[in-house]
C-alpha cells in the first residue's frame, strides 16, 4: 500500500512514567502517525466518508492518551496503533510517541512502532 495519511506532532497529554515523580500529574506528549490506506475511493469522491477522519482520530487518541495510566510510552505507542487500526481502511500504521524531559540532559525520548493489521 502506497497511500498515506501522515498527522505530525499531535499535541497530547498522558500519565506516563516509571517513577513515582512522573506518575503525579499528566505529561505532554507529541505524536506522529503514519496510516497506510487505499486513499483512491476519497481521491475519486472527495468524501470524508471515503476516507479517514483524521480530526475524529486524533480526538481518540487524544482521549485514549487522557485516559491512560501506562508506565513505559512503548505500551502507550502500543495501545493509540490499535485505535489508529480499528478503522477497517488502515493496514498499516507507524506510530511515533515523543516524550520531552524523560531522562534529564536529553530533549526527548521517542518511540517508533509499525503494527500491521
Amino acid at each position: 500500500m502506497t497511500d498515506r495519511i501522515v498527522l505530525r506532532d499531535i499535541e497530547a497529554e498522558a500519565l506516563v512514567g516509571v517513577f513515582e515523580w512522573e506518575r503525579l500529574a499528566k505529561r505532554p506528549l507529541r505524536i506522529d502517525l503514519e496510516l497506510a490506506c487505499d486513499l483512491g475511493a476519497a481521491a475519486a469522491s472527495d468524501r470524508i466518508e471515503d476516507t479517514v477522519d483524521y480530526a475524529a482520530l486524533v480526538a481518540r487518541v487524544r482521549e485514549r492518551c487522557a485516559a491512560s495510566s501506562y508506565r513505559l510510552i512503548e505500551a502507550l505507542a502500543g495501545d493509540i496503533a490499535t485505535v489508529c487500526l480499528d478503522d477497517v481502511r488502515v493496514v498499516s500504521v507507524g506510530v511515533t510517541v515523543r516524550k520531552p524531559g524523560a531522562v534529564a540532559g536529553v530533549g526527548e525520548v521517542s518511540v517508533v512502532l509499525r503494527r500491521t493489521r
